[in-house]
């Protein structure tokens, strides 16, 4: 007996990050912004450190550095399994938030700490829109 196909999980929007989910299906990412100038990710209620409130959603160059990576191999579940092995990044943006995606584009081994990368988007359904990020 084979295990049943897992679908791959998606995120689910909130109140909260709905603003961020319809600027991705834009081809844009939006991020938070208190009144002070702080830009964070990922949406919340308050920002972190000072929990003051966003007051305006600004647009994010899409552009950064990969500041950490590891390499998935095993996949934890069949959707998963699929595509191994795949790179996990966490980017810090030009604008300083951190944002964990996945490399495409780009072969592992050429996945460097520091390398320029440039935000992507995959349309997964009508509602989501994935940021993914490739070399710059």
């Amino acid at each position: 007996m084979t295990a049943p196909e897992i679908p791959l999980p998606l995120p689910v929007p909130t109140p909260t990050t709905q603003k961020f989910w319809d600027g991705t299906k834009q081809h844009k990412i939006l991020l938070p912004k208190t009144a002070d100038g702080q830009v964070f990710f990922y949406p919340r209620v308050l920002a972190p450190g000072t929990l003051d409130e966003p007051v305006e959603w600004v647009e994010a160059s899409g552009k950064g550095t990969v500041y950490s990576f590891t390499v998935d191999r095993r996949g934890t579940a069949s959707a998963f399994r699929a595509k191994v092995p795949y790179v996990i990044v966490i980017v810090e943006l030009e604008e300083g938030p951190r944002m964990t995606s996945n490399m495409v584009d780009c072969a592992i081994e050429d996945v460097k700490i520091g390398m320029p990368v440039e935000a992507v988007f995959e349309d997964v359904s009508e509602e989501i829109t994935l940021v993914k990020f490739r070399p710059s």
